[in-house]
């Protein structure tokens, strides 16, 4: 997914009822009454300084004519391992506040072009004001927290406003500019505490027990166990009457383990699992054979041959290919993106025609909480009520079987676009941007799973080519979409296999990713499968760290290239392990 605003990173960054804390109904019933009345006071606290912030002028300039105010509670528990040993559990509580403080109109105000820095920050008052908020101390400690920052902000955004007006002397009127800022109707809506078990304890013997796996592989250098939960309680309010109270939850479990093949390539093998309780992480026997699965494949990468680049038909396993629209697609569909001068803009004024093949269309769904997959629900990370900017989300047809239909929106008008679909988000105190959620990709019509192998084969025959790809599993992906780089894609493989085109013979290779410009490979869709699959994972870009999914098929493209990794190479320890 997306780094800063040229790059984005995709990264995938349980238990039965043993692994939640007992608690009685009566203790339960108890605390979550505590829990709904300190939001409710936090609710108030923020509401309150909102109404003063209408207060807000400085000199003859202009008051704000909106006020946000998002302040976000995160709860984390992590318990991390190595050579069946603990080597971190930590628990951490914090609050961090966004101000949105806007001087102007909803047709012009504060906010930068999408091609300008957020602020100039020339100003040489030696301070800023911290997002970090308290965690106690009452609603006296918290308002004064905030009105340094809301203070903060006007004074940034009253400067900016200025700046931008005095641009327009310099550019002729355009009755084809979006307005900055669109009009939603304001929510009201407080959801019930959400429980949040995590037992340290318990999980603290499964990271011991399965870390201690690994110190008997003598190919195996290192290795990691990490198992955590993160609750997030979100505020939001605004002068336009918005007054939110969400929570989410999002448990994680990841393993990873480390060798070098002969020729002292590194070689990284991972498993990540996400879910929305502690039950839909594995653990015991469900564990110890993925663990079981991992160490094979580490093995079989240490005697395999490493491969030269290629172009040729490729077929992508479910995973890679939800990766793959994720970023060479679902990032040029963000609205912001639309209207930047820095930005490739892949996609602006397309709406209305063919831009991918027939064969795909694409959703975007950060309503659906989980997908239906063999014949059992499986949580999605990019699930959510509301987004950062307070409106409810929404599923968006992005692209209907080729045919580019709409783009994911902010409150951040772009021509033809004038309302927010619920897709503004953000990370702690960033300034929320549209981003995607959960992506679907649905195909139009399907082969077997099974019979895409014999496509791929027949595929590399007609083309000449002594072997087609199938890249089966997939780590995340990277992607540049600015106008200063390359428009191109890269996808980080785990296992990537040849199938010779002379007896459908697989062989497992390393040392390659996937690379492409988005519209060369995307539009060489030969065939999908008729079994999807979920990536779960997070999204980095200028907004922040988001949780997202993808959701998608099997598929089989005429073209794909391969490149050489980076060659990490080192001796392997000198000693053995004591």
């Amino acid at each position: 997914m997306r780094v800063a605003s040229v790059i984005s990173v995709l990264v995938p960054i349980l238990a039965s009822p043993a692994f939640a804390a007992p608690a009685s109904k009566k203790d339960a019933k108890k605390e979550t009454a505590v829990a709904a009345d300190a939001r409710a006071g936090v609710l108030e606290a923020l509401a309150a300084e909102i109404d003063r912030a209408r207060g807000l002028k400085l000199g003859e300039n202009e008051p704000p004519f909106f006020v946000g105010l998002q302040l976000k509670e995160t709860d984390s528990r992590e318990i991390s391992g190595r050579f069946g040993a603990l080597q971190e559990r930590s628990e951490r509580r914090f609050r961090s506040l966004h101000a949105d403080v806007r001087v102007g109109s909803y047709e012009l105000d504060s906010t930068p072009e999408p091609d300008a820095l957020a602020f100039d920050f020339d100003d040489d008052s030696g301070y800023t004001a911290p997002r970090d908020m308290p965690l106690d101390g009452g609603d006296r400690a918290l308002r004064r927290a905030v009105w340094l920052v809301v203070d903060d902000q006007y004074k940034k955004a009253l400067a900016s406003y200025l700046k931008k007006r005095g641009k327009q002397v310099y550019r002729p009127d355009d009755p084809e500019r979006a307005p900055s800022f669109s009009r939603e109707e304001p929510p009201r809506f407080v959801e019930p505490p959400v429980a949040f078990p995590f037992d340290t304890e318990a999980w603290s013997a499964e990271v011991r027990r399965v870390g201690a796996r690994f110190t008997d592989r003598p190919g195996v250098f290192d290795s990691q166990v990490r198992a955590s939960a993160d609750h997030v309680t979100r505020w939001f309010v605004s002068s336009e009457g918005a007054r939110l109270v969400t929570e989410s939850v999002v448990y994680a479990l990841h393993v990873w383990a480390y060798a070098r093949a002969d020729d002292g390539m590194l070689l990284q093998q991972s498993r990540d699992y996400y879910g929305a309780t502690p039950g839909e992480l594995p653990r015991g026997e469900a564990l110890d054979k993925a663990v079981d699965s991992l160490l094979a494949e580490l093995e079989a990468l240490r005697r395999a041959p490493v491969v030269d680049p290629f172009t040729g038909p490729a077929l992508l396993a479910p995973e890679a290919t939800g990766v793959l629209f994720h970023e060479a697609v679902g990032h040029r569909l963000e609205g912001e993106r639309q209207d930047d001068e820095n930005e490739g803009r892949t996609f602006r004024g397309q709406v209305g025609r063919e831009v991918l093949s027939p064969l795909a269309t694409l959703v975007d769904d950060p309503t659906q909480r989980t997908a239906q997959l063999d014949g059992r629900p499986v949580a999605l990370n990019g699930w959510y009520r509301y987004d950062e900017q307070g409106v409810a989300a929404q599923p968006v047809l992005l692209v209907e079987n080729g045919i580019l239909r709409s783009y994911l929106m902010s409150r951040r008008p772009v021509k033809g676009f004038t309302h927010s679909n619920g897709h503004g988000r953000s990370a702690g105190s960033r300034m929320p941007v549209a981003r995607m959620a959960n992506l679907l990709v649905k195909p139009a019509r399907t082969v077997p799973e099974a019979d895409l192998k014999k496509m791929l084969v027949d595929e590399a025959r007609r083309q000449g080519k002594p072997w087609g790809i199938y890249i089966k599993d997939i780590a995340g992906g990277n992607t540049n979409t600015a106008t200063y780089g390359y428009q191109a894609f890269k996808g980080t493989a785990r296992l990537v296999y040849r199938i010779y085109a002379a007896d459908g013979r697989e062989e497992l290779v390393r040392g390659v990713e996937i690379v492409g410009t988005p519209l060369s490979s995307i539009n060489k869709i030969l065939a999908m499968g008729d079994r999807s699959a979920v990536f779960n994972g997070y999204c980095g870009a200028e907004s922040g760290y988001v949780p997202v999914s993808t959701v998608a098929p099997a598929m089989l493209v005429g073209e794909m290239e391969l490149q050489r990794t980076r060659k990490d190479t080192g001796r392997p320890p000198v000693l053995a392990p004591p």
